[in-house]
């Protein structure tokens, strides 16, 4: 297959694969590799493009929303300058991929998100119990910290969360650099994500979860709003939350079948 890279404001881009094109975002703490099984799965149809978030490997320790967005516009207008992309997305890359996808919708013709949906919103703050915001919050103002203390020790706290986490990632490739996130989150590092729209996306979305978590991070409204919306769908699959590395097999079916419909 066609495999090729470019860079987009030192940022590389790597497409594989032939025909309508994919923009995959992975999030923490995961870089594009997150993609390599689905990449395999779907290049015989369509031409697959991914990038690592900038800041995970190399590059700025921190990217704002506005930016990060921007960013995105950019890589869109080089790899599909006449096409609108399909956009698929995992974990910090759904909520940066949201607000992409809403702020410039002419760019993105429908969504594939995995795990994270209406994460801003009252409704799924309503469904945590106290147990599950503890829980959520204590996972992620642990790593807020561990990308402010930087360093070794940084990275050895956040290497011992994805070990707690069990995160599939190897530890080897997990830095605190990926954090930056959390500390946009907790401590509104570079604007935080006041400026985050409730997710309302006005193309079609296919929602894959994983349902075997100790807490969601999507309401039932979520669901039931996407399962309603015209030419869009929802599979939840038994597994945690990265569900492209624990069901494969599933999740592949479920979004080439997706993608075939449309």
């Amino acid at each position: 297959m066609t495999e090729r890279n470019l860079s987009v404001q030192g940022t590389e881009v790597w497409l594989q694969g032939q025909g309508e094109v994919i923009l995959m975002l992975h999030g923490w703490p995961d870089t594009r590799a997150l993609w390599d099984g689905t990449v395999a799965a779907l290049q015989d149809r369509f031409t697959c493009a991914r990038l690592t978030l900038p800041g995970y490997e190399s590059g700025p320790s921190v990217t704002s929303l506005d930016d990060m967005c921007s960013l995105l516009a950019q890589v869109v207008d080089r790899i599909s300058p006449e096409h609108a992309v399909t956009l698929m997305v995992h974990d910090w890359g759904c909520i940066f991929g949201y607000q992409f996808a809403l702020r410039h919708p002419e760019k993105v013709r429908r969504v594939v998100a995995v795990d994270v949906g209406d994460h801003n919103s009252a409704a799924l703050q309503r469904s945590w119990g106290a147990k599950e915001k503890l829980s959520v919050m204590g996972y992620q103002v642990w790593l807020a910290l561990a990308w402010k203390m930087g360093g070794n020790l940084g990275t050895r706290m956040t290497r011992a969360m994805a070990r707690w986490l069990r995160c599939p990632t190897d530890s080897m490739h997990i830095t605190h650099r990926m954090n930056y996130p959390y500390a946009m989150q907790w401590f509104g590092t570079a604007g935080g994500f006041h400026k985050a729209a409730p997710i309302q996306l006005p193309m079609p979305l296919l929602f894959v979860y994983g349902e075997r978590k100790p807490f969601m991070f999507h309401s039932q409204a979520w669901l039931d709003r996407v399962a309603a919306a015209p030419g869009s769908a929802v599979q939840g699959l038994p597994c945690g939350h990265w569900v492209m590395i624990s069901r494969p097999e599933a999740f592949h079916a479920c979004v080439r079948n997706w993608l075939n419909a449309a």
